[in-house]
């Protein structure tokens, strides 16, 4: 929600400084995301003429121009591209030293072309005030130079963002967030009464409500003789402060209503209404062609007003073009209406419509301000268009049912513990728009029926203590027992945490992608089911909920690639999702690695490379896995994996051939040209859910295992084998040998090539040897190194290398 400053303060008599007003914003639940005071950012720009504009002497299109900046110094020499800079133009200047916004620099003396600049003539889009980039600034010839061009343009009024919580609708109009600030002491609400303007004749346009749950109230009036065309100066410029297109006077007035009172209206072209109004439910094949210039297909879930012609409007989101106002119009119909907030939502929803309309509609406006609304939007349009209106047609009901709440005194002490007066709760509610009666302990509070999101006690005392100020809240601390602490993380929660600092740790960077990728992506990767296809994509490449994580993280890489990041190592942990129900929905990590992003320095490594390969995306899933709680003694690693993987340079974490934990490997060009992805990339994904639950036993402590204070004993052992061995099985044959003694068994090397026949490998494993009550001798060392020779060769078949 945005309003100027000086849109507030015709709501609001105060004198406070904009920045209390913010702070008081935000502490009673307005809170301010943004203030924009294009009058300090424009400060340095100034208003200047131009003496003389002369061609450049090294090029076509430049001219050096001297500038009187209006300071009464001598004329500045400027270089400018601008077509339109001539002789005695007045515009706008900006020494060096200044920022330029529209260019996000900061300017300062240069030579161009061989000739010194010494500052800039501005074009609109650099001071970011509109997108005219096609020439510099032109001002009247009388304006002043030298003075301030802010200043002079009134561009002092300031435009304050607010993020409003979806029960908040009556602050969706500047009306009623000065109505909350006068409540907390920042100045007098002023709220004049709305009077009745008289119809001169009866309206000739009836309306029927065929289901009064859709719409519980309809209100129109029709405007005869009106001279449609550009909406006033002061009214054009709020808008455009806002970031909305005046369009003309009946259209801006209506979206003045939106924002100053949160009263959508709608207005249509009399002489293109056909017959009376209905409003009904839409019909199988029924279209409209709406004000944003898109046809919508209908069916009975939607809510229209429709004439004899047809469907005319979508009700409460967006007109129709065929009934739209225009230059021409002469008579206009102006609606006020009440709508269901379900189905605007519903139907924005379906439609893929975000209106400012529907904003409003879904979250409740004021049922009594139905009538009023259209009485104050009947008196703008008479000032700035004329018209003679007729009398108010008004179908279903024009205001809400009451509320009244029996409030104890007490609750707001024993639910906030601060002590407020009665006479304070009073004033503040009063100032709300509540009435309190009853002298107490229990008083009747009606609710005003703007308010429709307040409906028990806990309501009226959070509108007393935001009001109060919530940082009066004393700190009270728990009584949390005698009892151990529960843990507060499930186990799926710690893994999450868990992984995230393992990957952390080897250097990867976290990113966080869309749970939606494209059709063609979720194919490749085994998804693009029918089921999981997103109803209403928020864009046309987003139209699928994701099977894994890779596809994002891939993407993300290249975009790193495509900007100049060629070594760039990502991860993300979350969500995907493998079918539409509840049990195909998987908690997973994935990571990806491109050029040189490895893990060096984490040990030997066989390849002796820094470029990130097959094996670093295998020791990334077992970190994880390790870190997750996974059983790594039972894992394990069986070659190739899914198709968008290379066959020869990937592999699979299992338990068992039942309980598949994940993938590693380098991406298969096939996919990497479908993704449109440059290579070579290695990437894992490993699915946390899949991880089994430590066996809980009772089992008796165990002495902690102090660290040996004997020197550690490293040799290595190169075995020939054949080359469908896999080195983890020659690893776990050496751990094997000595649990006690033996504490690491690391591959350091694989070897084909001169020297090895045919069909043969060579794999070196170094194996430490942790003595833990004596130093060894060279027999005992001996004796369990010849004992890792002989288990290897049993296990594999392979000979110690000569």
């Amino acid at each position: 929600m945005k309003f100027t400053l000086s849109w507030l303060k015709d709501h609001l008599e105060t004198d406070e400084p904009l920045e209390k007003l913010a702070d008081k914003l935000t502490m009673i639940g307005l809170e301010v995301e943004n203030i924009e005071d294009k009058a300090k950012a424009l400060k340095p720009f100034t208003i200047a003429k131009v003496i003389s504009a002369e061609q450049h002497p090294n090029a076509d299109r430049l001219r050096v121009c001297m500038v009187d900046t209006g300071n009464g110094a001598a004329p500045v020499q400027v270089v400018c591209g601008a077509p339109n800079a001539h002789s005695g133009l007045v515009s706008v200047f900006s020494p060096p030293g200044t920022y330029i916004p529209g260019k996000d620099i900061t300017l300062g003396i240069g030579t161009i072309r061989g000739v010194e600049s010494r500052g800039m003539l501005c074009s609109a889009a650099e001071l970011q005030i509109s997108n005219d980039h096609d020439g510099i600034m032109e001002l009247p010839a009388d304006a002043p130079v030298g003075a301030g061009y802010a200043e002079w343009a009134g561009l002092g009024d300031p435009v304050v963002e607010i993020n409003l919580t979806p029960n908040r609708q009556d602050c969706t109009g500047v009306h009623g967030i000065a109505r909350d600030l006068a409540a907390a002491d920042m100045g007098k609400f002023k709220d004049p009464t709305i009077k009745p303007i008289k119809g001169e004749f009866p309206c000739p346009v009836q309306v029927t409500v065929e289901d009064a749950t859709l719409c519980p109230g309809f209100a129109l009036r029709l405007v005869r003789g009106v001279k449609n065309g550009p909406s006033p100066e002061w009214l054009q410029k709020r808008l455009t402060a806002i970031g909305l297109r005046p369009i003309n006077a009946l259209v801006d007035i209506t979206n003045f209503m939106t924002y100053d009172r949160a009263r959508p209206l709608h207005v249509f072209d009399a002489r293109k209404v056909k017959g009376n109004l209905v409003v009904r439910r839409a019909r199988d094949g029924e279209t409209l062609l709406a004000l944003d210039g898109r046809t919508y297909n209908l069916d009975p879930a939607v809510c229209v007003i429709a004439d004899e012609h047809g469907v005319e409007s979508l009700a409460g989101i967006m007109g129709g073009e065929a009934s739209g106002c225009d230059d021409d119009t002469t008579d206009v119909l102006i609606e006020s209406a009440l709508w269901n907030e379900i189905n605007i939502a519903q139907t924005g929803r379906k439609l893929g419509i975000n209106s400012d309309a529907r904003y409003r509609f879904e979250r409740g406006v004021d049922p009594a301000f139905m009538v009023p609304g259209l009485e104050l939007a009947t008196k703008l349009v008479m000032e700035m268009c004329g018209g003679t209106p007729s009398e108010t047609v008004v179908a279903g009901k024009a205001f809400g049912e009451d509320r009244v709440i029996d409030f104890p005194l007490t609750e707001v002490k024993r639910l906030s513990g601060i002590e407020v007066p009665q006479p304070e709760m009073k004033r503040i509610l009063t100032h709300l728009g509540f009435m309190m009666a009853g002298p107490g302990p229990v008083v009747k509070v009606a609710v005003p029926s703007w308010r429709s999101d307040v409906h028990g006690k806990a309501d009226i005392v959070e509108e007393i203590v935001r009001i109060v100020g919530v940082d009066k809240v004393p700190m009270t601390p728990f009584d949390r027992g005698e009892d151990a602490r529960k843990p507060v993380l499930t186990a799926l929660q710690q893994r999450t945490r868990r992984a995230r600092r393992a990957l952390a740790s080897r250097g990867v960077i976290e990113a966080v992608t869309w749970s939606f990728i494209t059709k063609s992506a979720a194919k490749l990767f085994g998804g693009g089911q029918r089921e999981l296809e997103v109803a209403n994509p928020i864009a046309a490449d987003l139209s699928d909920m994701r099977p894994t994580l890779l596809a994002g993280l891939i993407a993300a890489a290249q975009a790193n690639a495509n900007r100049g990041v060629s070594d760039v190592a990502l991860f993300e942990v979350g969500q995907v999702f493998k079918g539409d129900r509840p049990q195909d929905q998987f908690l997973a990590a994935g990571g990806v690695r491109r050029g040189f992003a490895s893990s060096e320095g984490l040990g030997r490594h066989w390849s002796g490379s820094a470029q990130a390969d097959v094996f670093d995306a295998k020791a990334d899933a077992l970190a994880v896995l390790a870190a997750a709680g996974a059983p790594m003694q039972a894992l394990q690693i069986v070659a190739g994996g899914p198709a968008w993987l290379h066959p020869g340079r990937s592999g699979t974490i299992q338990i068992g051939p039942q309980n598949v934990l994940g993938h590693f490997g380098e991406v298969h060009p096939r996919a990497l040209e479908a993704l449109g992805a440059d290579g070579p990339l290695v990437v894992f994904e490993v699915i946390l859910d899949r991880i089994p639950e430590a066996k809980k036993k009772p089992t008796r402590a165990k002495p902690v295992i102090e660290l040996s204070a004997f020197q550690p004993v490293t040799r290595d052992f190169a075995f020939i084998v054949d080359r469908t061995v896999k080195a983890a099985d020659i690893v776990r044959a050496a751990q094997g040998v000595d649990k006690k003694l033996i504490t690491g068994v690391n591959v350091f090397d694989v070897y084909e090539g001169k020297g090895i026949d045919d069909g043969k490998k060579s794999i070196g494993i170094a194996v430490t040897i942790q003595p833990r009550e004596k130093t060894l001798t060279d027999q005992e060392i001996e004796a369990v190194a010849a004992k890792i020779v002989a288990e290897v060769t049993k296990k594999t078949g392979g000979t110690l290398r000569g």
